[in-house]
């Protein structure tokens, strides 16, 4: 028989999904309806989840909506289970293709890197994790934005100066949107020699419980090496990324 406790989160997560696909108005029936449940049980439920700011009423007692302590929870939830579970997935991109890789966020016009696995014998000096670097030309910036509309994007750059960091760097917001589409049409994105000379990566999005993008897992290294395989990256850094969205849903 399914547990109380496992019936009270499918409810937060059906709420959850129908914020996400821009209902602002969500009752008990419709939750309800989406869980094949039986209302008045339902209803009971969510009284219960009000009383501990689980669930907050949205306008009106018919409207619901996620409290926004749940909110803040799931979101310190989320950091942390980037840095612990990311790190899962960074030793199995590592191990599958022998090339560093790194998990970044988005931080204003910046991107950080959070976490970050290297394979044996890289002559990487230093650590990258905690370094900000400029979203319009690095390794995962364009994954980072690749759902953000382009007035987001616009409004992310609005003070930002393209300054040049390799040979094809882009040169300002309408050259980094021609490139961002590009990456939205592939799902993931490649940065071929904008952060620096030489240097070529692939970033696959990590989406959260919202499907939001709150992270990005990417394949770093010199352009000869990486280019011919840009397919059988890509796929691995997908296929992470997959991996860690379901860590991050708790499924």
């Amino acid at each position: 028989m399914e547990s109380s406790v496992g019936k009270g989160l499918d409810v937060l997560m059906a709420l959850a999904h129908r914020t996400a696909e821009g209902h602002r108005r969500t009752s008990a029936t419709d939750l309800a309806r989406d869980l094949a449940r039986d209302r008045s049980q339902l209803s009971r439920g969510l009284a219960a989840m009000r009383e501990e700011d689980f669930v907050a009423r949205n306008g009106s007692p018919q409207a619901l909506t996620l409290h926004w302590r749940l909110y803040a929870d799931t979101q310190e939830l989320t950091a942390h289970r980037l840095r612990t579970d990311g790190q899962t997935a960074l030793e199995g991109m590592v191990g599958e293709t022998g090339e560093s890789c790194y998990l970044g966020v988005l931080a204003g016009d910046a991107t950080v890197t959070i976490a970050e696995r290297v394979p044996p014998g890289s002559k990487q000096v230093g650590s990258w994790i905690g370094r900000p670097y400029p979203a319009y030309c690095s390794d995962c910036g364009q994954a980072l934005l690749s759902d953000a509309d382009d007035e987001e994007v616009a409004a992310v750059f609005a003070r930002t100066d393209f300054v040049r960091h390799g040979p094809n760097t882009p040169t300002g917001l309408d050259d980094f949107l021609h490139r961002l589409a590009a990456t939205r049409e592939r799902g993931y994105s490649i940065v071929d020699e904008e952060a620096e000379p030489g240097l070529y990566s692939v970033a696959a999005p990590v989406r959260d419980f919202r499907g939001e993008v709150v992270a990005a897992l990417q394949v770093v290294g010199p352009r000869v090496r990486l280019a011919p395989r840009t397919e059988e990256l890509a796929a691995t850094a997908l296929r992470w990324a997959d991996h860690l969205e379901a860590a991050l849903r708790g499924t």
